[in-house]
């Protein structure tokens, strides 16, 4: 009886978690986003968006490291556009792609996305949206402040939740 009752909660520990785990991921109501937009969805364009976004969310970490506030970041965001820009442009210029590109912050359309499980609605967000070229690509988003971007950074790229440790000690003690 005792393995059977172990057994139940091993299985809905296995239901459970992952679930508790994707209701506590929510971006607050006062955030700020960054959003950038490929060009076309050839693999080019793909990696251009990515080293845009590589160089200018290390630009946007610098920048922001120190605000406490969506207010203070707000101030930061507004005043550095044209160091934003210049990013950009460096980038660009550094791999050779010669294309325009617009940077907007303001309120910015994101649409539906579903995410590690969470879904994330459309609306206008407010956010810094970088555009390469004609912004018909896969586009690249997360959370400015709160800082959220610098924890995705640091993930992994997978989509898969690992929890062996958890469960083979469960295992392991139910075998005893």
């Amino acid at each position: 009886m005792k393995k059977l009752i172990i057994f139940i909660l091993l299985l809905l520990c296995i239901y459970l978690i992952p679930k508790s785990f994707n209701s506590q991921i929510k971006i607050p109501d006062e955030a700020i986003r960054l959003r950038v937009i490929a060009n076309s969805n050839s693999s080019k364009d793909q990696q251009l968006k990515m080293d845009v976004k590589d160089n200018l969310n290390q630009k946007l970490t610098n920048l922001l490291k120190n605000s406490q506030s969506i207010d203070t970041s707000r101030q930061i965001l507004k005043n550095n556009l044209t160091t934003i820009e210049n990013n950009v442009e460096q980038t660009l210029n550094n791999e050779q792609a010669n294309m325009p590109f617009n940077v907007n912050y303001g309120y910015n359309y994101f649409p539906q996305k579903e995410y590690k499980g969470v879904t994330y609605d459309e609306g206008n967000y407010e956010s810094l949206v970088v555009t390469l070229g004609e912004g018909k690509g896969h586009n690249w988003w997360c959370v400015l402040f709160p800082p959220l971007c610098l924890l995705e950074g640091k993930e992994n790229q997978t989509d898969e939740t690992e929890y062996k440790f958890f469960i083979q000690e469960i295992i392991e003690n139910f075998s005893k």
